[in-house]
């Protein structure tokens, strides 16, 4: 695939899609390719290129884990030690599980911690303190270390670690540790910082359909950690390119040795039906696509999406970023995602077949699931299953800012196998894929998408 082709068909799945604007870069053969199309906002259009500046949403938890590991090779963090050693003031409404929960646990989101606290501590050098002050508001929602939920409360607090270890504050922990060192130019998370450089807003759809301004940019400086950075898609294959190597910058100073940089993509935790992954190793989602392995993560915020996408024995990585909502910017990341793994490394990422509708089943998996911050509602009509997810009404208004759009219900089918299996057929959740949880009894306790637990509020809506 040439440049030239892939702007052909970057540019084709953006108009199919109605995206904005997008950047995509590949690693392949030693060579870098770029294709750009459209424009970083629609009220203030500039065209998008290689150094556009996009909000990468938890992509950035790969940085922040890689920096810890950086503390871990040189001795000053230990992955199989209580976060508490690290950070002392830490305080949940479980005094048990404070005292249990690793480090390895918020890198492998295997806390128990609930997804995240809704709330903004300021944009202040105390943030992330004042954050995890209020931790003991989170709820805990398995034992640490018996599964795997995905937490962005978890990250959050391994930024906390980066700060009272190194005694800076974790922005300039993860630009001195991993950012300067391998001269990613064009990433920060200071907004006055991106401000000075070309950067894309995001959109979604507006009263008429069309895509629109979306007005929050950022997310609160707490969630630096886990979803805060904003970068180019060059820098983004240069990340790549280095988690590709031995732990050396292009310029030779080794940052990791090759083992524990390498140990960052081995299995850790199991992930069960999920099409983010097979597993967590040390943050990185390991997943198998055609029988080869993959390490990868993705990320969103108000009306962006990224994908970072790794085959370490293929010396292969495809780096995607959009600027439209999830109708639009998950399905064109995921559509180039695809294609250019077909094209290059002849993998197929082929979403499985449902089983038949079966109404009895249908009935038993139907109600309500919720976080704190959002409700997932799966409904049957009898005909088919469909699934909805949205941010809860009293967030919304309690936020005083706008927030991402809902996800509006879309088909999902079972999966073959013990039927508890299930996966998204359209919409903007379109192959995601998850499972429900049983107890004792057999009876249905919750749902996980997306990685994360959504605990059962009540059945049958």
């Amino acid at each position: 695939m040439s440049e030239q082709t892939l702007n052909g068909f970057v540019h084709a799945a953006a108009e199919e899609f109605g995206v904005p604007g997008a950047a995509v870069g590949v690693w392949v053969d030693g060579r870098e390719l770029f294709a750009c199309h459209g424009v970083t906002s629609l009220e203030n259009p500039l065209p998008v290129d290689r150094d556009t500046m996009f909000l990468l949403g938890s992509v950035s938890k790969t940085y922040t884990a890689t920096a810890l590991m950086r503390l871990v090779a040189d001795g000053r963090v230990a992955l199989d030690a209580p976060v508490r050693r690290y950070v002392p003031e830490l305080v949940l409404a479980d005094g048990a599980a404070a005292e249990r929960i690793t480090v390895l646990n918020l890198l492998n989101h295997t806390s128990g911690l609930d997804w995240n606290l809704v709330n903004d501590t300021g944009e202040g050098d105390d943030a992330l303190a004042a954050f995890v002050a209020e931790l003991d508001a989170l709820a805990l929602i398995a034992e640490p270390g018996s599964r795997a939920s995905y937490s962005q409360a978890a990250f959050n607090l391994a930024g906390r670690i980066l700060e009272n270890v190194t005694g800076l504050t974790y922005e300039r922990a993860v630009a001195a540790l991993v950012l300067e060192p391998l001269g990613l130019a064009h990433s920060h998370f200071d907004p006055a910082v991106v401000l000075t450089h070309r950067f894309a807003v995001g959109h979604n759809p507006g009263e008429d359909g069309a895509p629109a301004v979306a007005r929050q940019w950022k997310g609160t400086r707490a969630n630096n950690p886990g979803g805060g950075i904003a970068g180019s898609i060059a820098d983004q294959l240069r990340w790549a390119r280095f988690h590709l190597g031995d732990g050396r910058t292009e310029d030779g100073e080794r940052l990791l040795p090759a083992e524990v940089l390498h140990g960052m993509r081995r299995p850790t935790v199991e992930l069960r039906g999920s099409s983010l992954g097979d597993a967590f190793g040390v943050c990185w989602f390991l997943r198998e696509v055609d029988g080869v392995r993959t390490i990868g993560h993705g990320g969103s915020v108000n009306g962006q999406f990224a994908e970072l996408l790794i085959v370490p024995e293929r010396g292969f990585a495809v780096a995607v970023a959009s600027n439209a909502g999830p109708d639009a910017g998950l399905r064109f990341n995921q559509a180039v995602v695809r294609r250019v793994l077909e094209h290059h490394l002849g993998l197929v990422d082929a979403d499985p077949e449902p089983l038949p509708y079966d109404a009895a089943r249908a009935r038993e998996v139907a109600g309500e699931y919720a976080i704190d911050a959002m409700t997932v509602t799966i409904a049957a009509d009898g005909e088919g299953l469909t699934l909805a997810a949205a941010i809860k009404p009293e967030v919304r208004a309690a936020a005083g800012t706008e927030l991402p759009p809902d996800y509006a219900p879309a088909p999902m089918g079972l999966l073959p196998g013990d039927g508890d299996e299930y996966v998204v057929l359209g919409g903007g959740l379109s192959g995601q894929r998850g499972f429900f949880t049983r107890d004792a009894r057999g009876t249905i306790t919750g749902a996980d998408l997306a990685g994360r637990l959504f605990p059962r509020t009540r059945p049958t809506p």
